[in-house]
């Protein structure tokens, strides 16, 4: 029933994405398309150049980015964890935007392989220093403290580099430095549904030790669990998920601290062989309503993604704090 649910707003936002906007496609002539008739010219691209890709990257990058927030909640058994809060969004965003600025000052073209490297490099980095804090301090809240120090500090100097950039289309990376899923590419699409495809297998695999690992580190040991591989587990698949999404989009904020939660309460389990498809699921889902709104509410100006996902997404930290507070 849950899951019909989400796939059900699944594909009610994807056709919503792909219809409105400036130019309206009505309904009717996607449905005549499917038949096999023809859309007009300035439909085919505006469908096929600019909405379609973008709506499959809001749905593909959302899934990964409530689903590494999962990961990074399971690892540090902390509820408010996730890839914008410790830091690691904003250090995957440092190392692009200086792999941007060298090359694109270069006249060198940046292909998509080498966002994703750049930001797992920063990804990985800021994830090792959060790890370093996790063990020099004793309370969880420390440690999310670090974790935003880190994201004020990576995102100052990533906002002084792009500041002082000359050229066109490094003054862009203003935009993409506040998070935003405009101007994705087919090329970009491929490869980032690889990258997440591969990484959610993964994840998948390691459902049962995720399991056990939750229900704490002794009983995870004593149901045969080898804890030290499976934290280097969680670490590279979290780190590669946020990569990818701060590779293409920028950072964007508090999905993968609300998601979980809202899956968690929809579904009203933490089995993670349920948990992680949902999860994913309700990150696109996430995703694709905020970038709907982000894209329409006061068009032609277009808000940042970051934007409208912390409207709705902060509320739902703040409800889980109280919760917390309560027990």
């Amino acid at each position: 029933m849950a899951y019909g649910i989400l796939l059900l707003l699944l594909g009610g936002l994807l056709l919503a994405n792909i219809c409105m906007g400036s130019v309206t496609i009505p309904l009717e002539g996607i449905f005549r398309f499917i038949k096999g008739e023809a859309l007009s010219q300035v439909e085919a691209n505006i469908l096929f150049q600019i909405r379609l890709p973008r709506a499959l990257s809001a749905a593909i990058l959302g899934g990964a980015l409530g689903l590494s927030g999962y990961l990074l909640q399971t690892f540090f058994h902390n509820p408010i964890a996730g890839p914008f809060v410790l830091g690691i969004s904003s250090g995957a965003k440092l190392t692009v935007a200086l792999v941007m600025v060298f090359l694109l000052g270069q006249a060198v073209k940046v292909s998509s392989a080498a966002l994703i490297l750049s930001a797992f490099f920063g990804a990985f980095l800021s994830m090792g220093f959060v790890l370093l804090m996790a063990k020099a301090v004793d309370k969880m809240s420390m440690l999310i403290v670090s974790g935003v120090m880190i994201g004020y500090i990576c995102s100052a100097i990533t906002d002084f580099v792009v500041t002082f950039a000359d050229d066109a289309d490094i003054v862009n990376l203003h935009n993409w430095s506040k998070g935003s899923f405009s101007g994705m590419s087919w090329e970009n699409v491929s490869v980032m549904a690889v990258v997440v495809f591969v990484s959610t297998v993964c994840v998948l695999f390691l459902a049962k030790p995720i399991g056990a690992f939750g229900l704490g580190e002794g009983y995870a040991r004593a149901m045969g669990v080898d804890v030290g591989r499976l934290k280097v587990a969680l670490v590279l698949l979290s780190s590669i998920l946020a990569a990818c999404i701060t590779a293409f989009a920028g950072p964007v904020s508090f999905v993968g601290i609300a998601v979980p939660h809202l899956v968690k309460q929809l579904f009203g389990t933490t089995k993670p062989l349920i948990m992680i498809p949902a999860t994913f699921l309700g990150g696109s889902v996430f995703c694709l309503f905020c970038d709907l709104l982000a894209r329409t509410i006061f068009a032609p100006t277009e808000l940042s993604i970051s934007t409208v996902t912390a409207v709705f997404g902060a509320p739902v930290v703040i409800i889980v704090l109280l919760r917390k507070k309560e027990r």
